[in-house]
């Protein structure tokens, strides 16, 4: 057990060093073509931030772990907002951009719902192949929208490039392709084994710690942006985020296997919809635009309920 959990971290670190190989080497050699910054950072840089949870969830679809693979994003996207955003609205009230609040938080209450009703609604229990697709189209749409809103005078967060030559941006694209590659096949496998060992559900694994483990970039940038006063960062990365884990990771992973979604899922399913609705509630009651410190309180509390809540028995026996 030990060693599976040694394992696990060190495919997590793999993952995360590749995710940002990746990033510095496709920004720069991208910039050494002439790509604008504001690109750069609408696609290489968002990418990268979700290039974990991509990569896993392709392993995860590949090795027919489908409950792995959801339980990957819906716990992202939980974290992503009653974590994250928590934290960051307890360091600073967190200040929402226009289009964010009317546009992207209201497109992310769409794809939640789409998801419910793929997965509950429909009685299906699985997304399909076909609906998979619906969700890459989905992201295409959304792409094309973040390009156009920022070609039109919103031009988001300033991009770091790194000035590196031709052959080493190459370099660090490869090797950061292997190192996810790499990290993803051995966190998953080890993910798989460890819930094998504790007599848990690969859900619950996906849940908690593959899930948090991959949205650790977003929780770095969010808490970053908070200490350098950038709070309004926070919030359009985590929204942003969890689009591209609901249509590209999603979508991705359904294609390469349809998605057959536990009974127990649709609680974190709902979840996922309602931690949605109550930042987009928050944000209609709140002055000037603002999540406040004791709504990101509420955050944190609902999230501890929350884990609190899909950690059966076992698990404490297994501390105790």
């Amino acid at each position: 057990m030990l060693l599976n959990i040694i394992l696990l971290i060190a495919g997590l670190i793999i993952l995360m060093y590749g995710a940002n190989l990746l990033v510095d080497g496709g920004a720069a050699l991208a910039h050494r073509l002439k790509v604008s910054a504001m690109v750069i950072g609408l696609t290489i840089v968002a990418f990268g931030t979700s290039a974990p949870e991509l990569v896993v969830n392709i392993v995860s679809s590949a090795k027919g772990s489908s409950a792995l693979a959801l339980g990957n994003v819906m716990g992202s996207n939980i974290f992503n907002i009653l974590a994250i955003l928590g934290v960051t609205a307890l360091t600073a009230p967190i200040g929402i951009r226009k289009t964010t609040a009317r546009v992207e938080i209201p497109l992310s209450i769409f794809a939640a719902s789409l998801v419910l009703f793929f997965v509950y609604i429909n009685r299906s229990g699985n997304i399909s192949r076909i609906e998979g697709v619906c969700l890459l189209c989905a992201f295409v749409l959304f792409l094309a929208y973040t390009l156009a809103l920022a070609k039109y005078g919103n031009s988001g967060e300033e991009v770091e490039i790194k000035n590196y030559s031709t052959g080493k941006s190459l370099l660090f694209i490869v090797a950061g392709l292997a190192g996810l590659i790499a990290g993803g096949h051995l966190l998953v496998t080890e993910a798989v084994q460890i819930a094998w060992d504790l007599g848990i559900s690969e859900r619950v694994i996906g849940l908690t710690i593959v899930s948090i483990g991959t949205s650790l970039p977003e929780l770095a940038t969010s808490v970053i942006a908070a200490r350098k006063k950038n709070t309004d960062i926070a919030i359009g990365n985590v929204v942003g985020s969890n689009l591209f884990n609901t249509f590209l990771i999603l979508g991705t992973s359904a294609v390469i296997s349809p998605l057959k979604a536990p009974a127990d899922s649709t609680t974190d399913l709902w979840v996922n919809l309602l931690a949605t609705l109550l930042l987009f509630l928050f944000i209609l009651i709140g002055k000037g635009k603002k999540l406040n410190r004791w709504e990101g309180g509420v955050f944190l509390v609902l999230y501890l309920g929350y884990l609190l809540f899909i950690l059966d028995a076992r698990w404490f026996d297994f501390i105790r």
